[in-house]
């Protein structure tokens, strides 16, 4: 592995740790981590919003290794196009919308998964809700996979993967407007909240589930996806030239699915196959109750 001091001067620097260059730089020691050939053989991951960029990327990798893949989409035109392409089979479901989070978890009892990716992402310029009436990037990014998650934890995936990002950071968990109803909505600011609620949610569940069940988060760096492009096209402009290609921002995900090493601790924060802080500063750090307060409204928005 990378020494210890230098991997955590490129993560605190944010730009070289986040790039293309930050992963050039760890990856080189990693082959003695590397998952064997076959490490998912005859084991189904399933993945949500797998139809481009990281999520597509995740399902090749695991696919290589051996897996069974499934991929879950909202729509059947692509979701079944990429399966084609990665060999993998297609569960319909809309992880913005309750009733149909309800309905695939349906058809995912009894599949033995052994692994839930949670990646489906959305990034609004505007408040949109959902036909159930909930503010989309929350519905998509917290209450969708919280629920999904509850109506599998009776026989939960042996690794459940929260794919967040390093955009969380930069927020603090605040329960006070869950729905982002005050004001006018600034979608880089949710979605980087939400991905914070993902964070502690992702920890939350480690100490629910039971073991061998393990449950971890993850941010995948700074990745050229099609979903960056559209929704910050500046940024995406001036960094394309270090961003990372989606096969080095899925890398830490198929790791986390695969490896021996996530299986020996649950509830960690990674990035780049190394265990990260989930605050660098003091002021995003929540206390106890607040993350009890996301805990409780999760529950209440997404009760029957």
């Amino acid at each position: 592995m990378l020494p210890a001091p230098l991997d955590t001067l490129l993560d605190r620097t944010v730009v070289p740790g986040y790039s293309r260059a930050g992963y050039a730089l760890r990856s080189r020691a990693w082959r003695a981590t590397d998952p064997p050939p076959g490490a998912l053989a005859g084991r189904v991951v399933a993945i949500t919003g797998a139809t481009s960029g990281i999520g597509r990327a995740t399902a090749q990798a695991c696919r290589d290794l051996g897996a069974d893949v499934l991929l879950i989409g909202r729509d059947r035109g692509r979701t079944e196009a990429v399966a084609r392409d990665v060999g993998a089979a297609v569960e319909l479901g809309d992880m913005s919308l309750l009733a149909s989070v309800r309905d695939l978890a349906r058809r995912l009892r009894g599949r033995d998964l052994h692994a839930l990716v949670h990646n489906a992402g959305v990034m609004t310029d505007r408040r949109t809700e959902t036909a159930e009436g909930h503010e989309r990037t929350l519905a998509t990014h917290v209450l969708g996979p919280h629920l999904l998650s509850r109506l599998l934890s009776d026989a939960p995936p042996a690794r459940t993967i929260w794919v967040s990002s390093g955009g969380m950071y930069t927020q603090r968990l605040d329960t006070t407007d869950l729905q982002s109803a005050r004001g006018d909505l600034d979608g880089t600011a949710a979605y980087a909240r939400t991905k914070r609620m993902q964070v502690v949610l992702a920890q939350a569940w480690a100490r629910q589930s039971r073991a061998p069940a393990v449950v971890h988060a993850m941010h995948p760096g700074w990745v050229d996806t099609p979903g960056l492009t559209a929704a910050m096209q500046g940024f995406h402009r001036v960094t394309k030239p270090i961003l990372r290609p989606p096969a080095e921002g899925a890398d830490t995900i198929a790791w986390l699915v695969a490896a021996d090493a996530p299986a020996q601790t649950t509830g960690g924060f990674w990035h780049d196959r190394r265990q990260r802080p989930t605050h660098y500063l003091k002021r995003t750090r929540e206390a106890a109750s607040d993350r009890e307060a996301l805990w409780a409204a999760c529950e209440r928005l997404t009760a029957d």
